[in-house]
């Protein structure tokens, strides 16, 4: 469940640090050319990528952060709730099996 829960932030991040290593070098290309202005463009595209970074990373804690506080309030939920949620488990799956019925009496 852990793995499931850090996925997304992970490939996010893996993503954001391609886009960011592709933004440095095109930056270094840039600023290899020695004029004034592509240095100052660089320093300005460098400061963007450190803020988004930190955002970047503010909203990966918040995701798994939320993600966790989820998964803990459904087990606390099924564990005092055991047989509610064996009874909601068992109508859901009535209804698939009934829908998956009616489906394949269909064809």
């Amino acid at each position: 469940m852990k793995q499931a829960q850090n996925e997304v932030p992970n490939e996010l991040a893996k993503d954001f640090h391609s886009v960011v290593a592709e933004a440095e070098a095109l930056i270094k290309s840039i600023a290899n050319s020695g004029s004034d202005k592509a240095g100052g463009i660089r320093t300005s595209v460098e400061q963007s990528l450190a803020a988004a970074g930190d955002r970047l990373a503010k909203i990966r804690e918040q995701a798994v952060g939320q993600a966790t506080g989820a998964a803990r309030a459904t087990d606390e939920y099924v564990q005092q709730n055991a047989w509610q949620a064996l009874g909601v488990a068992a109508g859901v799956a009535a209804v698939v099996g009934l829908v998956a019925g009616l489906m394949i009496a269909r064809r």
